[in-house]
């Protein structure tokens, strides 16, 4: 979960990553990886993409890591380069669903084994959520899921995706709301 710029803990990490110091990037990764994979869902909604996506942001973030002007702000600049591929890899994914129609072939379905009583119940519910969660914009998805997926505050959601405190507090209120009337006869 990020920190706030001001005293940001990973510094001297991102300052050794700055000198090429691949344990310090793989620390960081290490450290890094379940909200880079938010944003990446957040934006993509493919569940099987996000690894592929995710080792792209990574080479991208090594690769790119000297153009960095500011090292304090490596937090939204990863943020962009994670939204940035997402946004890329959903294009890719349109294209060839789009290409795969015009040639008659039928997109994969993802098929889901129903288990019996309650754990069957839950699954389907489970299921409607991540649905609903999926059916949202992005602009109310991407908040929604660093919230409620990765327990960002406000004011990191803000920091990272260069909005102020109240557009996150707002998108995150029209998020629950659409949430609740897509949600409200199936859980």
């Amino acid at each position: 979960m990020p920190a706030s710029t001001e005293c940001d803990p990973e510094q001297p990490v991102v300052e050794a990553v700055l000198q090429g110091d691949r344990y310090a990037f793989d620390e960081l990764c290490r450290r890094h990886s379940d909200w880079v994979r938010a944003v990446i869902f957040g934006v993509l909604c493919d569940r099987e993409r996000i690894d592929d996506v995710a080792q792209q942001v990574w080479t991208t973030f090594w690769e790119q890591i000297g153009r960095l002007r500011n090292p304090s702000r490596w937090r939204p600049w990863l943020y962009r380069l994670a939204r940035n591929a997402a946004v890329d890899a959903g294009r890719q994914g349109q294209r060839r669903k789009r290409a795969a129609e015009r040639v008659g072939a039928a997109s994969p379905a993802e098929t889901v084994c129903p288990s019996p009583g309650d754990a069957a119940v839950r699954a389907e519910q489970h299921q409607a959520v991540a649905d609903a969660v999926q059916a949202l914009p992005a602009l109310y998805r991407e908040p929604f899921v660093l919230r409620h997926v990765q327990g960002w505050s406000y004011r990191q959601i803000s920091e990272v995706m260069g909005l102020r405190t109240d557009t996150v507090e707002t998108r995150l209120v029209r998020a629950r709301r659409r949430l609740r009337e897509a949600l409200r006869d199936k859980v």
